[in-house]
């Protein structure tokens, strides 16, 4: 049996280990997150690799300019967040929940966890990973996030 770690210290959480933790095994979510020093939760919407700001009902020309690769839509989808969570008080060792919603995970995990892992820079959510037929914005969008983030506290 292996030593289950001392939970550690990320931004304004605490990274939760359990029994069978293998530090040796390189993984893009964590299985358990707590909020900390009376941290507060900030919910985002999906983000993706479209405008953030558009029209309802969707005009479809408006995503004509939006990146049709996955390495293209996984930049803009993290340059969003960052400015959600900025707007927030936020940064992205705040991040506690990712939930990752993929049209093709065969075709595009890859390429979002590599992007992912290099955007937080060593921190690890938790995350949830799940393949659906399509998204609702545009039906050239291959993945959406929603995040949850732990703000400090007084922001």
């Amino acid at each position: 049996m292996t030593e289950v770690p001392a939970p550690r210290r990320t931004g304004n959480a605490e990274v939760i280990h359990h029994e069978g933790y293998d530090e040796t095994i390189v993984s893009p979510f964590v299985p358990a997150i707590r909020a900390v020093d009376g941290a507060r939760l900030v919910f985002i919407s999906g983000v993706t690799g479209a405008p953030v700001y558009h029209d309802h009902p969707h005009v479809a020309e408006v995503f004509d300019s939006m990146p049709m690769d996955a390495k293209g839509q996984v930049t803009n989808a993290f340059d969003h967040l960052d400015l959600a969570l900025r707007a927030a008080g936020c940064g992205r060792h705040d991040v506690v929940n990712i939930m990752r919603f993929f049209t093709d995970v065969d075709a595009d995990q890859d390429v979002v966890n590599k992007h992912q892992g290099e955007w937080f820079g060593g921190h690890v959510p938790t995350s949830t990973t799940v393949e659906v037929t399509r998204l609702a914005t545009d039906p050239r969008l291959r993945f959406e996030f929603h995040v949850v983030a732990a703000a400090p506290a007084g922001v």
